[in-house]
């Protein structure tokens, strides 16, 4: 699958037409309709991606080929601007009906099991051959084109997994979490939506509707999902067993997609639960009433600090004694609050968390990572991350909402994910969730731009454009964009165009190969070693990148090299560099600036000529001080001899005069 390519249409075939929306045909997503270049296609659609809401990477990189019951991604890449903003577009079919929204109506058995459970059955097998989930079936991502049809599932691709499921139609431990953190979570999830739409179109109506999402998910956790779900509403008996199995608690009691396309097979499967223990008394955390261990671990989430009192003070563990006869949970939860008390925390907000994330996990094993009120599953950090920053960052390039960084940061720095897997090793192997908590901490921990939450949120989103400000005119997914836009920017401000989400989106997409360069920007050292590190780095991506003439960026990067042009120490030498960086600017050629800056050889020949004009002066300076020395020495003898040769010619004079006076 392709992106756009230099044509400017989406995959190189596609020319949306913003003009012409179709507005059902997205499941809640803006859909445009999208021509295909090459002819004799079948209708096709473009649903347009949010910038902080990246679209599913590995979904489209592995669905090469069109699945049938599916509306399959075709392209993917930017495309016309909407109302002014860069857009991103997903290519995909366009679907031949209208949604199972329009009209509900209750609808037979047989038709609900030939022409929605299995098309739908086969559309989800295929997917899991290639390890993929769909995460959006829903009333209105689910198509009918006649009414003897059978129904089609709609695109997922152009938002997060499960991003605009409603609460109903996600287990309760999916809704709990963020919309954005729900992850690409199992087959199984797929399947338990399909029970929610099955369940929906028996009934000729959304259950639950009305309630809300609090209470939907504590309706769920307190009664069972299918109890829930049904109301107790009488179903065809056959219809009943199939979402029994569908709709069950447990991921691995649920029937697969294979076993769903013989529905009387899939009957005959019947999975005995155990139903959690029920207390005949509720325990109350906030305002939700525990009535088992599954609504315990809801309301711990949900109220956070209320849950922290009834922990430390012992109340929780009496009701659990004697109101629920859980004594086994009880004693877990005492060796939690032991522990966090002998192993005090110095940051009493993250030892709290990390109390409250456990004792979540103990409860039930089936909740997701809770931190403080926020709850995710660990592929749905990337997303969430993208979220956060919803092009409202600050001066770091973090999100500017200072208690989702912190909540996040922490995420990252207590390895959280790698905790949450161990406690829950029973249910699937812990390794890779541990590996890849290590790994994310360690990118968080690398100072300046190369690490850092922005630098985790482009690794962990491989199609999230970059953030800045700079570029929102721009919808920069790859490196080799950036060049180009950068040129603009350079253009149209004089800002710093390297500024941390620029730097981070570079650290995160040229593979490391640029890391040094990026960890010099944050150096606090000399002038002239940022803007070195500058130059090195644009240049290199000019030459990688856009070997075309960028003269907007190279006149900004010429006008903070006068540090470096300063360590010339000859004036005529330093003019004429500073003449031949300005027509290298002027011709937008910044690795002939970077080669005349680092000129080595004329560098050695400038500090030779240095060290030969300092041994010059030095000698000259000796041979003044010299002469000034002996200078002194001649008047002395000067003034001695003088002195002798006064008192002989006295001496003379006076022989002279006794003589004549003898001779008289």
């Amino acid at each position: 699958m392709s992106e756009s390519g230099s044509s400017g249409l989406v995959g190189g075939h596609y020319l949306v037409d913003v003009a012409q929306p179709l507005p059902e045909a997205g499941g809640g997503l803006a859909a445009f309709a999208a021509l295909d270049r090459r002819g004799n296609r079948p209708p096709a659609m473009a649903l347009r991606a949010g910038r902080h809401a990246p679209v599913r990477a590995r979904a489209l990189r592995s669905l090469t080929t069109p699945i049938e019951g599916l509306l399959s991604p075709l392209a993917h890449g930017p495309g016309p601007a909407v109302d002014g903003e860069a857009a991103w577009y997903v290519v995909c079919e366009a679907p031949s009906g209208r949604p199972l929204s329009a009209g509900l109506r209750p609808w037979p058995e047989a038709a609900l099991i030939e022409l929605v459970l299995r098309p739908a059955a086969h559309a989800l097998d295929q997917l899991q051959t290639p390890g993929l989930t769909h995460r959006a079936i829903r009333l209105d991502n689910v198509f009918q084109s006649a009414p003897d049809r059978p129904v089609v599932l709609g695109a997922a691709w152009a938002a997060p997994p499960a991003m605009h499921q409603p609460t109903v139609f996600e287990t309760p431990y999916a809704a709990l979490c963020d919309p954005a953190g729900r992850g690409d979570g199992r087959i199984a999830d797929d399947v338990y939506a399909l029970g929610v739409l099955l369940t929906s179109l028996a009934l000729g109506r959304v259950p639950m509707a009305g309630m809300d999402d609090l209470a939907i998910l504590h309706r769920k956790l307190e009664l069972g999902d299918f109890t829930a779900l049904t109301g107790g509403e009488r179903l065809p008996a056959m219809l009943a067993d199939l979402l029994r199995g569908m709709l069950a608690e447990d991921p691995d009691h649920r029937p697969t997609p294979a076993l769903l396309r013989d529905p009387a097979r899939t009957r005959g499967r019947r999975v005995a639960a155990r139903p959690p223990a029920h207390a005949p008394r509720p325990f109350r955390i906030g305002s939700l009433a525990v009535w088992n261990n599954r609504t315990l671990a809801l309301a711990m989430a949900v109220s956070p600090a209320n849950a922290m009192t009834a922990i430390e003070s012992g109340a929780l563990t009496h009701w659990l004694r004697r109101g629920l006869g859980d004594a086994t949970l009880a004693v877990k939860l005492e060796d939690l609050l032991r522990h966090h008390v002998l192993n005090a925390i110095p940051d009493k907000g993250e030892a709290a968390a990390t109390l409250i994330a456990r004792a979540i996990a103990t409860a039930d094993g089936s909740m997701p990572i809770c931190w403080g009120g926020l709850a995710i599953f660990p592929d749905g950090l990337g997303p969430v991350l993208a979220a956060a920053m919803a092009g409202h960052t600050t001066a770091l390039g973090e999100p500017r909402d200072p208690d989702i960084a912190r909540k996040l940061r922490d995420i990252v720095l207590t390895e959280a994910a790698g905790n949450w897997a161990n406690m829950r090793a029973d249910r699937e192997p812990a390794a890779a969730h541990v590996i890849e908590a290590r790994r994310w901490r360690a990118i968080l921990q690398v100072k300046g731009p190369a690490g850092g939450l922005p630098r985790l949120a482009y690794t962990l989103n491989p199609l999230m454009p970059c953030a800045s400000a700079l570029l929102q005119a721009s919808w920069i997914v790859q490196p080799g964009d950036l060049p180009p836009a950068l040129d603009a920017a350079a253009i149209a401000t004089d800002a710093d165009l390297l500024e941390p989400q620029i730097a981070a989106f570079i650290a995160a997409r040229s593979e490391r190969w640029l890391d040094r360069e990026i960890e010099a920007l944050a150096g606090e050292g000399e002038p002239a070693t940022r803007a070195l590190a500058t130059l090195r780095l644009l240049s290199e991506m000019q030459t990688r990148y856009h070997p075309s003439p960028l003269p907007g960026l190279a006149r900004w990067v010429a006008a903070r090299t006068r540090p470096l042009v300063e360590l010339w120490k000859n004036r005529e030498r330093r003019a004429a560099v500073e003449a031949r960086l300005q027509e290298l600017a002027a011709a937008g050629l910044l690795p002939p600036m970077r080669a005349l800056l680092e000129d080595r050889s004329g560098h050695a020949a400038d500090v030779e000529g240095l060290r030969e004009a300092v041994v010059s002066v030095v000698r000259l300076d000796a041979e003044l001080l010299a002469a000034a020395t002996d200078n002194g020495q001649r008047a002395a003898i000067a003034a001695r001899l003088g002195q002798e040769i006064a008192a002989g010619l006295g001496l003379i004079a006076v022989a002279a005069t006794l003589i004549l006076a003898a001779l008289g």
